[in-house]
């Protein structure tokens, strides 16, 4: 059974009349952190790694984590530093099981709700993204998926593609939302409306060093994406 959502204040006091385009970050922001998917995929890093560079689990785990650190991806720092083909990569990472996931009708209206394009950003890949929205319900609501390929393999927080997809949107009003508030910094550079939603994950907290978030560069702070894009005036 559907949940029903009180407005909340922070929600009561959002204007979005005028946004155009709706950009989403996919995994923790489109599904609940605690489904903890990417424990499954960060694993999966660990071994290519590990299997790559014929050291240890525990060593890998080293070398992912300062690659992730320093490049933004740990697929962008084995792009970098050893010339890793990314495809098998990508889809050796990405083999994940999707049984924690299940259809939110909330959810699905709240973004059914808003006008203009939606777009997923994510710094995954779209097989993963296609398989994680239709097992959440949401194929029908996506005009496109922005992913790690679309930006020539330069992750968020690269500020290319965020250039990139701003020259592609064609100067309609955007906003993203986005569990990572690093990358809601470019977000706010390009001119975008920023949603920060404040999971409380692990994996939001780690990754580049910078840049780093201000008060300036985040323009709403939530905690639940359904009931704010429910109360959200459009």
């Amino acid at each position: 059974m559907a949940r029903e959502l009180p407005p909340t204040e922070a929600a009561a006091a959002a204007d979005f009349r005028g946004i155009e385009a709706w950009i989403f970050d996919l995994d923790n922001t489109l599904y609940p952190a605690h489904c903890d998917l990417f424990a499954q995929i960060d694993t999966k890093m660990t071994r290519y790694v590990a299997d790559l560079l014929d050291v240890s689990d525990d060593d890998a785990r080293i070398v992912q984590k300062a690659y992730y650190r320093d490049h933004g991806t740990t697929l962008n720092g084995l792009m970098q530093r050893h010339g890793v083909e990314p495809e098998d990569f990508l889809a050796f990472v990405h083999d994940i099981d999707l049984a924690t996931l299940e259809p939110d009708a909330i959810l699905h209206a709240g973004i059914a709700r808003l006008p203009g394009r939606r777009v997923i950003f994510t710094n995954g890949c779209t097989n993963h993204a296609e398989r994680v929205l239709a097992k959440l319900g949401l194929t029908d609501l996506f005009s496109e998926i922005w992913d790690i390929r679309a930006t020539g393999y330069r992750p968020k927080p690269d500020r290319s593609g965020y250039d990139a997809m701003q020259a592609q949107l064609g100067g309609r009003r955007a906003a993203m939302f986005e569990d990572a508030a690093r990358n809601l910094v470019p977000a706010h550079e390009v001119g975008w409306t920023t949603v920060w939603l404040k999971n409380g994950s692990v994996w939001s907290k780690q990754g580049p060093e910078h840049p780093v978030p201000g008060e300036e560069h985040i323009h709403h702070t939530i905690f639940d994406l359904p009931q704010f894009l429910h109360d959200i005036r459009i």
